[in-house]
């Protein structure tokens, strides 16, 4: 049995997974799950994924994983080269620190802008299986954090070809999608982040980009 990714092409969070695959080189049976038809909450996918998300990979033995973080580590260890988790304790340090804060501060920014402001996510401000109302003013917080976020990109990549460690990481993986996909909520990047650009031009034409 090969692996399968539950994956929505459009979505943010299966594009990470499917870089990490595709930089890793490993080939998996993909599984197009409608998020716009909400396919994710039906019952066949509840039973794969009782969280109604995607990404979520299949293994050999039936696991599921659920979490990018998982993901990740799984097909890190199975598949060490090239490492993008980091090597080293220090590397691996870094690699864990700025991929949280690309979650927190950025990923987490552009969901709370969108989830809470686009009509067609009137009752699904938050993923999962239950409802959960839009509030507006969480939208407008949610694009102050994004663009502090991309401030603090552009900071840290002063002098770097990359944002954790000296090699592409998942660190890097999660901070381009979450600044390629803020376009949903009309944010990019200025003229004023010269490193910031310079960095999401440089990985974009890395093939597994786009995977």
């Amino acid at each position: 049995m090969s692996l399968v990714l539950y994956d929505f092409t459009m979505a943010p969070s299966p594009r990470r997974a499917r870089i990490f695959l595709a930089e890793k080189r490993v080939a998996v049976e993909k599984i197009q799950i409608d998020l716009r038809g909400n396919e994710h909450l039906r019952e066949d996918y509840r039973a794969i994924n009782p969280n109604c998300t995607v990404p979520a990979l299949k293994l050999e033995d039936g696991t599921i994983l659920t979490e990018n973080a998982g993901i990740a580590a799984y097909i890190d260890a199975l598949y060490p080269d090239p490492p993008l988790l980091g090597v080293t304790p220090l590397e691996r340090g870094l690699v864990a620190n700025w991929n949280a804060r690309a979650e927190l501060e950025g990923l987490h920014a552009v969901a709370e802008a969108l989830r809470n402001s686009a009509p067609g996510l009137s009752d699904r401000a938050l993923t999962g299986p239950e409802n959960f109302a839009q509030i507006p003013q969480l939208a407008e917080r949610g694009l102050k954090r994004l663009h502090r976020f991309f401030n603090a990109l552009e900071m840290r990549l002063e002098g770097r070809e990359f944002l954790a460690i000296d090699q592409l990481s998942m660190a890097d993986i999660t901070a381009w999608v979450v600044v390629d996909f803020a376009r949903a909520v009309r944010v990019k990047p200025q003229e004023h982040h010269a490193n910031l650009n310079r960095w999401k031009a440089a990985l974009a034409v890395r093939p597994a980009f786009d995977a």
